[in-house]
C-alpha cells in the first residue's frame, strides 16, 4: 500500500522539477523539451557527431574498424540531467527513473520502427548481479518488450568472465575486459536486440554483438538509454 502511495505521488509531479503533472507523464513539458535529446549521430554506433558534420555520416571509428552491431539507437546525450537518472536507476534502485529512461527509449525505438525479432538485455556475471540485486538492461528490455510487442528473453546471452567496473576503464582496457566474456545459446531470431542502459566506449557492445552474431544472428542492433560522447568533445 505504501508503495501505491509513493508511486502515485511520483506520477503527480514531474520527476526533474516537482511542478504538477498528469499521471502517464513522469515530466513536465518544459522539462521534457530541455532533455538532451540524441539527434546527430553516428547511424552504426550513435556516436554523437559534430554540428559540421552531415547528417547520416559514419564516425571515423565506424569508418575504420566497424563493429559487430549493424546499428545502434540511442535516445540521451549521457549528460545532467541524465545520468542522475541513470545513476539513480543503476545503483539506488530508484524504479520510477528506469520507468522514465525506458519510456524515453521505446519513444525512440517507435519512431524509428526497427524490425527485430527478439530483445535480449545485456547480461551481468551471477557474481554482479547479486551485488547489485537487479539488472537493470532486462528491466529495460522488460519495458522495450511491453512496448513495441518483441519477445525479450534474459537467459540466452550469458556473461562468463566479470572484469573490473567498466567506467573505470578506458577504451583498450574495456576491450581487453570483455574480448570473451559473453556466451550465447541457440537463438530464435536472426534479428536481435541487445539492450544496455549505457553505450561509452562501445567494447561491451562490440563483444556482446560479435557472440551474438556467431551464434547466428544476421543483424544486431543496440538500444541504450544514452550515449557518452567522445573524451574531449
Amino acid at each position: 500500500m505504501c508503495i501505491d502511495i509513493i508511486q502515485r505521488v511520483f506520477d503527480a509531479h514531474c520527476r526533474l522539477c516537482g511542478a504538477p503533472v498528469s499521471a502517464d507523464q513522469p515530466l513536465c513539458s518544459p522539462c521534457l523539451a530541455e532533455l538532451p535529446h540524441l539527434q546527430h549521430a553516428c547511424p552504426r554506433c550513435a556516436l554523437p557527431l559534430q554540428a559540421a558534420v552531415p547528417p547520416g555520416s559514419l564516425c571515423g571509428e565506424c569508418l575504420a574498424d566497424p563493429p559487430p552491431f549493424d546499428r545502434a539507437r540511442v535516445a540521451l546525450h549521457y549528460r545532467e540531467p541524465v545520468n542522475d537518472l541513470v545513476s539513480g536507476f543503476k545503483y539506488h534502485h530508484r524504479l520510477s527513473d528506469g520507468r522514465l529512461l525506458g519510456q524515453l527509449l521505446a519513444e525512440r525505438v517507435l519512431s524509428e520502427r526497427p524490425q527485430v525479432g527478439l530483445i535480449l538485455p545485456l547480461p551481468l556475471h551471477p557474481a554482479r548481479l547479486r551485488e547489485r540485486g537487479f539488472n537493470q538492461a532486462s528491466e529495460l528490455a522488460r519495458m522495450l518488450s511491453r512496448a513495441i510487442g518483441v519477445p525479450w528473453r534474459s537467459e540466452l546471452l550469458q556473461r562468463r568472465q566479470d572484469g573490473q567496473h567498466q567506467r573505470e576503464t578506458n577504451k583498450r582496457q574495456r576491450l581487453q575486459n570483455v574480448r570473451k566474456a559473453f556466451a550465447c545459446s541457440s537463438l530464435p531470431s536472426r534479428r536481435i536486440a541487445i539492450v544496455d542502459d549505457v553505450i561509452t566506449t562501445g567494447a561491451t557492445a562490440r563483444a556482446a554483438a560479435g557472440c551474438v552474431k556467431k551464434a547466428g544472428a544476421e543483424w544486431v542492433e543496440v538500444w541504450a538509454v544514452a550515449r557518452t560522447p567522445r573524451p574531449g568533445d
